[in-house]
């Protein structure tokens, strides 16, 4: 699973938090309900100073367990797509494992 991925299943969850979105979106087409809820969930995301996928991770994680596991997944990911030591990742990006 991957950004995307994590994007996509956390939309479904988020729009069912948010019905005042649900209420405005509900005569859209369902490809205009899908961007305008994607954009609402980037701009969640933006006002409370994370990544779009970190927010994603809060809303399909069951278990705080399993966010942190998510997490770092998502940062060993990066890591090595960017051919960085772990360790010196960790540090850089302050990633307590």
């Amino acid at each position: 699973m991957n950004a995307n991925d994590w994007t996509e299943a956390a939309l479904a969850k988020y729009i069912v938090t948010n019905p005042m979105l649900q209420a405005e979106i509900q005569d859209l087409s369902p490809k205009e309900q899908q961007q305008q809820t994607l954009w609402a969930f980037e701009d969640e995301a933006e006002n409370l100073g994370i990544p779009t996928w970190e927010l994603a991770l809060t809303f399909i994680a069951e278990t705080p367990e399993q966010l942190k596991e998510l997490r770092v997944a998502a940062h060993k990911e990066a890591a090595e797509a960017l051919d960085m030591d772990w360790e010196e990742y960790c540090e850089l990006n302050e990633v307590e494992v």
